[in-house]
């Protein structure tokens, strides 16, 4: 150039140093661009105007979100935006990269931002130099991608304080890693440390619990929620002479101290300290406001977790109970396992209850769902059966009034989340071990005998409550044998893992019956044999959650009634060889006649011989029915199975109060009726009837075959389902 000459224009030096020149109106929604600018972005080389969506396509999808999260971090911090931007052409691939620099500004009126700034290409950086430097493995861009990626998913599995701060302390960021992490609090006016790393105990003592008045960067930081950033040691003595000497000791070199801010509200600060000199570029400053983000929201989620905790474990020590003082003459052990995830607290729920008569109710129950209500009417519903119970009422009026009341709190008319539970409710005399059971729609109690066998105790039930405010419930009574055990349980323990009722009572009852029976604590780890067959390990009492997810909530009660008083365990070297079940059949009752079917089906399920199993299923039906249709009296079943396996017998008694004796009759071809003692005679090892003072007894017994192949089946369908006609 001449002296002399005039001075080229502003376009013609940019032209010249291949530098284009663009504007962003963001309220109107359009980019205008000159030549250079044009060409940089794969256009025609003139001047144009875009639409924020034309210039969108132009450029990196990933490039285009850090564009519009650097922009609001300029503002605010008052510097320049820069940002590396890739620019695709038609097929998507990259055509080059060109760096942005602008100065952006916020109009508050309009809501909306004005950029004036500058495209130029680069290329990539020269090995050894500063811009080298800052790439980790060749390419900056991909490494700080990359970083931020696993920053976040790291970030966003930590469930506590404690995790979120290891995973901020291992953080190596892409090319400039702090060697020392400070997170600070806001507690009233105070500014307090929450977690550290790369210190020694005792070298944050003068930071902790500083006054946010305090000229210190992370007080000011956390006043204004801006964030400052100190290149150097004279910069920082400049600016905070009061906080330099407690730093001084440190021996960094640069430090940048960012807000911690969720959902507008800073919560905190984050510092992260430098050996070595660092410039805080745009993109050095970009990765540090969104690991800073990323943290504020890892610790506010932190925070909201521990809060939950907290409500989860109180509400559990408020509606999960302990079992009590020890009961004379019986044993209890009890589990609940909360399903995964959300509260922590389901519907499941058990309860023991002292009675004004000096025995003890045992209750186990489910309330519809896994949410907040369903806690909330658990919680209600087991307030109001204590209540009933300790008036003295009966179990049937216990389980009725407790269906009348939940019916009444769910069916308000400004309610449609309409709800009902089921619930088994056990009095239990520990003297004798009389149970007298009402059931409302949950799963039948299951018996562990003296000898191991197990098997469903069938028992009369009625609608789960809550349905019908005037449904009855009748009361089914048997005897727990020294030895024994009742299991009572919900049906998540049944069928999580895929399991419907009856494969998941198959796999309960494998657990139940390969159980030892070698301790005095035996009841506790059957209880927890019984969790980790279904969920994995349990500890005693459990009512926390455990480490993974559940399907369904669980709540376990066992009974047990010892051999001889001084355990579980204590039955285990001499085990009774008999094994007995007593069924009740009223006369308003015959469909229990197919319970009684199913009743000997279970006792004989591991009976050596299938069709003795058959012929005793059928005399059972042809005795009782007999009872029903020839008297107007209840039946009352007792089966027993007596002797070593190989060489048992079954004894089969039906009693009633009647006078006739049974009498053998010849019934015609066409006969409905009259072949009940016949069938006796031919089917059976040996029978008889027996008077007693008030009615008679009919039995019958079947001896076990030596050798025979085993073909009891308990869980097989029962063929009849409809009482048999015929008369003894």
């Amino acid at each position: 150039m001449r002296t002399g000459e005039p001075l080229p224009s502003v376009g013609d030096v940019l032209a010249a140093l291949a530098t284009g020149l663009w504007h962003w109106d963001t309220a109107a929604g359009l980019v205008t661009v000159d030549a250079e600018a044009a060409r940089l972005l794969g256009l025609p080389e003139e001047a144009t105007t875009l639409t924020e969506a034309q210039t969108r396509a132009r450029l990196h999808p990933v490039d285009w979100n850090e564009i519009t999260g650097v922009i609001p971090l300029a503002v605010a911090e008052g510097t320049l935006a820069e940002v590396r931007i890739r620019i695709m052409d038609e097929r998507g691939n990259i055509l080059r990269v060109v760096r942005s620099r602008s100065k952006p500004a916020y109009d508050p009126e309009r809501q909306a931002y004005q950029l004036i700034g500058t495209l130029q290409e680069v290329t990539e950086p020269t090995p050894g130099t500063q811009a080298a430097r800052s790439a980790v493995t060749g390419d900056w861009r991909r490494s700080r991608e990359a970083f931020l990626l696993d920053a976040g998913r790291a970030l966003a599995e930590a469930r506590s304080t404690e995790e979120v701060l290891r995973v901020a302390g291992g953080l190596s960021m892409p090319g400039f890693s702090p060697d020392g992490l400070v997170v600070f609090g806001v507690a009233g006016d105070r500014l307090t440390i929450i977690g550290q790393h790369g210190h020694q105990p005792g070298d944050l003592g003068p930071f902790s619990n500083m006054a946010l008045t305090t000229d210190y960067p992370a007080a000011q930081v956390s006043r204004t929620g801006r964030a400052v950033y100190l290149s150097s040691p004279e910069e920082y003595r400049a600016r905070y002479p009061a906080a330099w000497p407690l730093a001084r000791r440190f021996g960094r070199s640069s430090w940048a101290f960012l807000p911690l801010t969720v959902a507008g509200r800073t919560m905190g600060a984050w510092m992260a300290a430098f050996t070595y000199p660092v410039a805080f570029t745009p993109d050095e400053r970009a990765v540090l406001a969104t690991v800073a983000r990323m943290l504020a929201q890892a610790l506010s989620r932190a925070e909201a977790t521990a809060s939950e905790r907290e409500l989860t474990e109180g509400l559990q020590r408020s509606m999960l109970p302990s079992l009590g003082p020890e009961i004379p003459g019986m044993q209890v052990a009890a589990r609940y396992i909360p399903t995964g995830g959300g509260l922590q607290v389901g519907g499941d729920w058990y309860d023991m209850i002292p009675l004004p008569s000096g025995r003890f109710a045992l209750v186990i129950g489910d309330v519809q769902g896994h949410d907040v209500r369903a806690a909330g009417l658990m919680g209600q519903l087991r307030i109001a059966l204590r209540a009933y119970a300790s008036e003295g009422h009966r179990p049937d009026a216990v389980l009725s009034r407790a269906s009348r009341f939940l019916h009444g709190i769910t069916h308000d008319d400004e309610l449609t989340d309409l709800r009902f539970a089921t619930c088994v409710y056990v009095e239990a005399d520990p003297e004798t071990g009389l149970l007298e059971v009402a059931r409302a729609g949950h799963p039948d109690p299951v018996i562990r005998m003296a000898d191991g066998t197990v098997m469903k105790r069938l028992t009369a039930g009625g609608l789960p409550l809550g349905i019908d405010p005037d449904a009855d419930y009748p009361t089914t009574r048997f005897t727990l044998e020294a030895g024994e055990t009742l299991t009572l349980c919900t049906d998540g323990l049944i069928e999580t893992g895929g399991h419907d009722l009856e494969s998941g009572w198959r796999r309960l009852r494998a657990i139940l019956e390969a159980h030892p029976r070698d301790d005095e604590d035996d009841l506790e780890s059957l209880a927890d044999a019984l969790v980790q067959g279904v969920h994995g390990p349990s500890s005693h009492h459990t009512v926390g959650p455990l480490t993974d997810r559940r399907e369904d909530d669980i709540a376990l009660v066992l009974l047990c009634r010892p051999g001889d008083g001084r355990g579980y365990g204590a039955t285990a070297t001499v085990r009774p060889q008999v094994r007995r079940t007593l069924l009740s059949v009223a006369q308003d009752e015959p469909d229990r006649i197919a319970e009684a079917r199913r009743h000997l089906r279970e006792l004989l399920h591991d009976w050596a011989a299938c069709e003795q199993v058959d012929s005793a299923v059928l005399l059972v039906s042809e005795m009782v029915t007999n009872v029903l249709v020839h008297t107007d009296a209840d039946a009352l079943l007792l089966a027993e199975v007596a002797g070593e396996v190989g060489a048992r017998r079954l004894r089969v008694e039906v009693t009633d109060v009647g006078d006739d004796l049974p009498h053998r009759r010849r019934p015609g071809e066409l006969a409905s009726s009259g072949r009940g003692l016949m069938l006796i005679e031919l089917l059976a090892d040996a029978w008889g009837v027996d008077p007693r003072g008030e009615g008679k007894s009919i039995w019958f017994e079947l001896y076990e075959p030596e050798g025979a192949s085993e073909g009891g089946a308990a869980d097989d369908e029962d063929p009849q389902d409809e009482p048999s006609e015929g008369a003894a």
